[in-house]
């Protein structure tokens, strides 16, 4: 347990940098950007690998029964996600996380100002329903929980930064995911989400069809069907 939360505490370390402006500068100042993604995203798959690792260390503790139902809920929540996260990463959003710098808006952020953020939350909450066990609470719901406490922080940065600006650059977004559509704005697509979904299709089959899941983590998502 020592080793999963010191890895926990270490990854949300890590995923605290991008939110500290003055920190994340001095290190591209130091290092250069190129150097500085580089560097932190091995150190992000290092830090996430020892957590995996951890977590499956821990001894397996039931906390409900599995039925097919709870695999069919992650199968629609941890595409979705997914598909959030890799869009969000890839598109232009001035309003929350991504690793493209752009004073303009595109076209995920009709679907939420905070696609990854809320991406993570919900592939993590999909996680948690198909488990049922407290080592996979503790881990997801700890993804869940980081991630959904960032959004309120991000959302006041963004608006601190932007000034006037930001009310012209969120006219139509929202913050919580197709709020922004029922209130009469209509999504689009870009190249860059057609690219997430390409994208999230290919890791859905390979993870589910191809055997990866098993592969990576030991566990074969469809094998509760029979």
């Amino acid at each position: 347990m020592i080793s999963f939360f010191s890895a926990f505490a270490i990854f949300l370390l890590l995923h605290s940098i991008p939110a500290l402006p003055a920190i994340r500068a001095g290190i591209i100042g130091r290092l250069g950007r190129p150097a500085y993604f580089i560097g932190y995203s091995a150190a992000s798959v290092a830090a996430l690998v020892w957590l995996f690792s951890a977590a499956l260390s821990l001894d397996y503790i039931p906390l409900w029964d599995l039925h097919p139902w709870q695999a069919v809920v992650t199968f629609a929540l941890a595409p979705l996600g997914g598909f959030l996260v890799i869009a969000g990463l890839l598109s232009r959003n001035p309003l929350s996380v991504s690793v493209r710098s752009s004073e303009e808006v595109a076209a995920v952020a009709r679907i939420t100002r905070h696609p990854v953020l809320w991406g993570f939350a919900i592939w993590a909450v999909g996680h948690i329903v198909a488990n049922g066990d407290l080592r996979s609470v503790l881990l997801f719901g700890g993804f869940a929980m980081f991630a959904l406490g960032a959004i309120p922080m991000t959302e006041k940065r963004a608006r601190r930064r932007l000034g006037d600006r930001w009310s012209a650059l969120s006219r139509n977004t929202g913050i919580v995911p197709f709020a922004a559509m029922f209130a009469g704005h209509r999504l689009s697509v870009d190249r860059a989400m057609i690219l997430a979904f390409a994208v999230t299709v290919a890791l859905v089959c390979w993870l589910i069809l191809g055997g990866g899941h098993a592969m990576l983590f030991g566990a074969d998502p469809i094998a509760i069907f029979g």
